[in-house]
Order: C-alpha cells, then sequence, then structure tokens
C-alpha cells in the first residue's frame, strides 16, 4: 500500500498511554498529525464520480482502528469457542474477516446516523459503543444483554446510538431502513441510514421496491451489501446472473468498495453520506470476506478450498493491513501492538466471565415487549396529515 510523501518526514510522538481502554499498550503513537494514505485499489463506480484514493487519517486513528478491529475478531473466536461448549444456542452468524467494514463506516459517520443491519451483527454493535459484556451477556441468553438476553445472537440493538439491530429475516431489513431514512427526512435532520445486508439477500425482490421508492423520494439512505462472496454455501456466481452488486440499483449510483481496507472503506462512507444528503440513494459494494462458514452449523469448508480462506489471510486481512502501516511508518513496534493484542484477550475472557454471572430472563419477559396496543402514527408524535407533505 503506497503512502504520501508526508509520511517520509513524520516521527511518531511517543505517549504514556493510550486511552483508557489498553492502559498496557505503551508508548503507541498517540499522534494526532495528518496522514495521507493512498487505498489499496481504486473504487469502480457506476453512475457517479468515484471518491478519490487518497485518504487522511491520523496515528491514532489508524492505532484505534487496529485496537477496534482486534477486539472484534477476538470476540467473535471467542463466540465460537462459547458456541461449541453450548453457552450460546440458537444460530450464531461470525463476522470475523469483515471487521473493516463496521471500523471504516464508523469512522466516517456519527452516532446521529442510523444503522441496520441483518444477523451478522455483533461487530456492528460493537462499532456503535457497544459493550463487550452486554454483547456476551446476549449471545448467552442472559437478562444484562443488550437485548435483554431475549434476542440472542441475530438481535442485537442498541437505540442510544441509533443501531437498529440484526435482523434474521434475509432482507427484510432493507425497507425498514430505508423507513429509517424516511423518518430523517420528515424530521429534517440532516442524517442518514446505512442499510446494510449480504450478497444472498441482494437477489431479494423486497431490496428493490424499497430502491425504487427511497430513489422516487430521494431518501438519504446507502444501501451496503457485504458481498462476502458466499450466500450461505452458493457462491455469487451461482446465485446472481449479475455479480456486480454497485450496479443493480440501475439508476442509483453506486461504488465498489475494498471491503477490507478500512482506509477505503472510510472514504467511500463519507462520500455516500454527502451523496445521500444531496442527491438520496447510493450503493456500496464492500468486497469482503467471512473466516468462518455462513454460521456455526456450517464448517465453511465444503464448498471453498482452505487454501482460499489461506489466502485471503495471507494478501488482504484488515487487521494486518493496519499493522504493516503502523510498523512500516514507525507508529508501533512488533511487542507493543502484541501486548495490545494480548491485553485485548484479557479484556474478552474478563467480560465473558462477567456475563456468565447475569442471570437468566425472569419468565415473566416472554410476555413483554410482544405488541403494543396503540401502534398508530399519533403514537409516535406524528400527524397524519402532513405525512405526504415530506413527498414530492
Amino acid at each position: 500500500m503506497a503512502a504520501a510523501v508526508v509520511l517520509r518526514r513524520l516521527h511518531a510522538r511517543r505517549v504514556a498511554a493510550l486511552p483508557q481502554t489498553l492502559t498496557a499498550a505503551r508508548g503507541v503513537s498517540d499522534s494526532t498529525e495528518a496522514l495521507t494514505i493512498e487505498t489499496s485499489v481504486p473504487y469502480k463506480s457506476h453512475i457517479v464520480d468515484p471518491p478519490g484514493r487518497d485518504v487522511t487519517t491520523t496515528p491514532r486513528e489508524l492505532v484505534s482502528f487496529f485496537r477496534d478491529m482486534s477486539v472484534m475478531r477476538r470476540a467473535e473466536i471467542a463466540a465460537d469457542s462459547l458456541y461449541k461448549a453450548k453457552l450460546i444456542r440458537g444460530f450464531c452468524h461470525l463476522y470475523d474477516g469483515q471487521e473493516a467494514v463496521a471500523v471504516g463506516m464508523e469512522a466516517a459517520i456519527t452516532r446521529a446516523d442510523s444503522i441496520i443491519t441483518a444477523y451478522r451483527d455483533h461487530c456492528i454493535y460493537l462499532a456503535r459503543g457497544g459493550d463487550l459484556v452486554a454483547a456476551f451477556a446476549e449471545l448467552m441468553g442472559r437478562r444484562d444483554g443488550c437485548s435483554r438476553g431475549k434476542g440472542g445472537s441475530m438481535h442485537f440493538y442498541k437505540k442510544d446510538a441509533n443501531f437498529y439491530g440484526g435482523h434474521g429475516i434475509v432482507g427484510a431489513q432493507v425497507p425498514l431502513g430505508c423507513g429509517l431514512a424516511f423518518a430523517q427526512k420528515y424530521r429534517k435532520e440532516s442524517t442518514v441510514t446505512f442499510d446494510l445486508y449480504g450478497d444472498g439477500a441482494a437477489n431479494q425482490g423486497q431490496l428493490f421496491e424499497a430502491l425504487n421508492m427511497a430513489a422516487l423520494w430521494k431518501l438519504p439512505v446507502i444501501l451496503v451489501c457485504e458481498n462476502n462472496h458466499y450466500g450461505m454455501g452458493t457462491a455469487e456466481w451461482r446465485a446472481s446472473k449479475s455479480p456486480a452488486y454497485y450496479k443493480r440499483g440501475d439508476y442509483v449510483p453506486g461504488l465498489k468498495v475494498d471491503g477490507m481496507d478500512v482506509l477505503a472503506v472510510k472514504q467511500a462512507c463519507k462520500f455516500a453520506k454527502q451523496h445521500a444528503l444531496e442527491n438520496g440513494p447510493i450503493i456500496l459494494e464492500m468486497d469482503t470476506y467471512r473466516y468462518h462458514g455462513h454460521s456455526m452449523s456450517d464448517p465453511g469448508s465444503s464448498y471453498r478450498t482452505r487454501d482460499e480462506i489461506a489466502g485471503i489471510r495471507q494478501e488482504r486481512d484488515p487487521i494486518e493491513r493496519v499493522r504493516k502501516l503502523l510498523l512500516t511508518h514507525d507508529l508501533a513496534t512488533t511487542q507493543e501492538l502484541k501486548d495490545m493484542e494480548k491485553e485485548i484477550r484479557k479484556q474478552v475472557d474478563t467480560a465473558i466471565a462477567k456475563a456468565k454471572e447475569s442471570p437468566m430472563p425472569d419468565p415473566s419477559e416472554l410476555f413483554t415487549n410482544v405488541y403494543v396496543n396503540d401502534c398508530g402514527l399519533e403514537s409516535f408524535g406524528v400527524d397524519r396529515k402532513v405525512v405526504r407533505t415530506v413527498l414530492p
């Protein structure tokens, strides 16, 4: 990965400690001096001029990328072990390999912006500021979980950060995300919704119906196709006649992004947010990869080779790319990054231990949050007479 000339004259400013989350990682650069780094590959675009490849970042941000993605990676590996130990039941879909999408997207937006996704949702929740203890408690069905232990792996939720959760029905979250964007436009909030789905869901009819309305009404929604190349065990080329998902909107602009490059994701999401606020919907296809199978019942090796997975790990792993940047530009040493990873392992283990102490939900919870008696528009402070005024 190339770097701008400005990098050559930068020397990392050493500080006593990182922010509170990882006090053990001493000496890593905490500098906020601007760095300019070129993305790994150019963007591919559809009926829109793509953003430039030069991305502005800082040593502090690069360190935070490494730390956050490493926490996610370790948490997902731990979830794998907890599932095999039968402490996590039901469905469980792991995100390791795709961390750059969650982290890069979060770096480009604010918590006032909304995110909604499918069932591979643990790391999106963490990126939105979610607590590790609450994450593991939810996975294990405990009362202190982010959805009170009643949602499990597929239904993480964090309303105070505008994370509207994981959804178990393939593609069902896409029209819901467009609805969130409708509300943002109605309230004139100048915020956007990132509406995530996979390549397997990209052929769902409801996606095209929702996109049609979003384009007609110029809703501030970014449809993010996390293309990990396998819908369950089916390769994209077997499921789609046109696997160029960034072009699938036809009349809606699109970008294809290296979803394993956290800086490329950040740049694309920043560009997409501005576009959506000014012009309406845009599609981002994140070219990414999952290391685990589709779910815990899928070994992930019957429809792809181990060499394929190993090749992606070696050539495109998002964490290793940032590690290389930090080392190449003398922003951290190999030992400092190893110490950080060791501290992260302890952090995750501690969170699991605390989550195990959380009690199971009371049986009475079976009957709460199931339905409401008054679910009309008025109960949400919406005047039916004014709804039509937001539409062209």
